[in-house]
């Protein structure tokens, strides 16, 4: 009795794909210290590739130089700026911690009120509830200061990656391009979707946010909100919060602002960040967001949880990328390997009706 043989051809290509994989793995696990740094350079490619290659291609510029020139670009407003930010906040996050005092005073204010209010006063605001949000919150301040040299290093890794990848974009390109085994109007599906997830995020996200930081200063201060600059820049911050946004900062202020007996500035405080901090975010998704890329609301709030977890900051752009690819790739196999059934049913329906 004869029994087939598999072709070696087959064994040797299945393989190279496991060695493949392996190695990736591999690097991916003892570089995964320097990964914001690829994903940094990876968003940074993609948003300056139109003006490199116009410069480089059409007015002949030189690449070396002409990456020189985006990185210091980054560096001036992308960088220094968020720095900048970072080195504003933590001073002022720390003293306001620090004030222990005033937040149990407010603390207790904000308790006696709640504590004669249907379904309010069920809520646990004892002693030991708020050591145990202050002792939750302060965690995430030394991991913010131990990180600063994670981050100096990053940005290292950002722009030297980046330099490379422009220097060598068109090789890179097609290298890629050669390696994808689809369609040419399969990788175009993929290229659109990855270039409109990272540009819609990476310029989005950071326009959305410092516009409802703006806003929300500007109410904290006509309404009496002490420290309104450093609150306004935490508003904008908590719109990547998913579901909630500046929610989960206005609402407390609001909460003790009426606790403190300022009803008139209370309410008028709600109506303000309720109607215009919270309907920006419609009116930039109808204007603005719309000509970068029209994201689905869905692919938005979940991604941003995905990323979050895999990726730190870097997640708001990638993870909607990720979410996203799940609906382009069952799109690409469609196209690859279900073009033929496709066009069977829609030609002969009768087929699967009788099925």
């Amino acid at each position: 009795m004869k029994y087939k043989q598999i072709n070696n051809n087959s064994i040797n290509q299945v393989m190279l794909i496991i060695i493949i994989i392996l190695i990736c793995i591999l690097v991916f696990k003892n570089l995964l210290y320097y990964l914001p740094g690829f994903l940094g350079a990876t968003t940074l490619y993609i948003l300056f590739r139109k003006s490199y290659f116009r410069l480089t291609e059409i007015r002949r510029w030189n690449r070396s130089l002409t990456s020189g020139l985006f990185i210091i670009l980054s560096i001036i407003f992308i960088v220094l700026p968020i720095w900048a930010l970072i080195d504003y906040l933590v001073p002022q996050i720390n003293h306001s911690l620090e004030n222990k005092e005033e937040i149990v005073a407010k603390f207790n204010t904000l308790k006696t009120y709640m504590s004669d209010k249907p379904f309010l006063k069920d809520i646990d605001m004892s002693d030991t509830a708020l050591l145990g949000f202050l002792q939750r919150l302060t965690r995430y301040v030394p991991n913010i200061i131990n990180s600063v040299a994670e981050v100096a290093v990053n940005i290292i890794v950002t722009f030297f990656v980046l330099y490379f990848m422009q220097v060598h974009a068109k090789r890179m390109e097609a290298t890629l391009y050669r390696a994808l085994p689809f369609s040419r109007e399969s990788k175009r599906e993929i290229w659109d979707e990855v270039n409109l997830m990272v540009r819609s995020n990476a310029i989005g996200i950071p326009i959305l946010g410092f516009c409802q930081g703006i806003v929300a200063m500007i109410g904290y201060w006509i309404f009496g909100i002490e420290n309104f600059v450093l609150l306004g820049l935490l508003t904008g911050i908590s719109s990547i919060v998913p579901i909630l946004g500046t929610m989960t900062i206005y609402i407390p202020i609001c909460a003790i602002t009426l606790a403190a007996g300022q009803t008139g500035n209370a309410v008028g405080l709600f109506i303000y960040c309720f109607i215009l901090v919270g309907g920006i975010d419609n009116v930039l998704r109808f204007t603005i967001l719309k000509t970068i890329g029209n994201v689905p609301p869905m692919i938005t709030v979940f991604g941003v949880l995905l990323g979050l977890n895999m990726f730190g900051m870097l997640g708001l752009i990638f993870g909607p990328l990720i979410l996203s690819s799940i609906g382009v790739l069952i799109k690409v196999y469609s196209q690859e390997y279900g073009k033929g059934v496709v066009r069977n049913a829609i030609e002969h329906p009768e087929d699967d009706l009788e099925a």
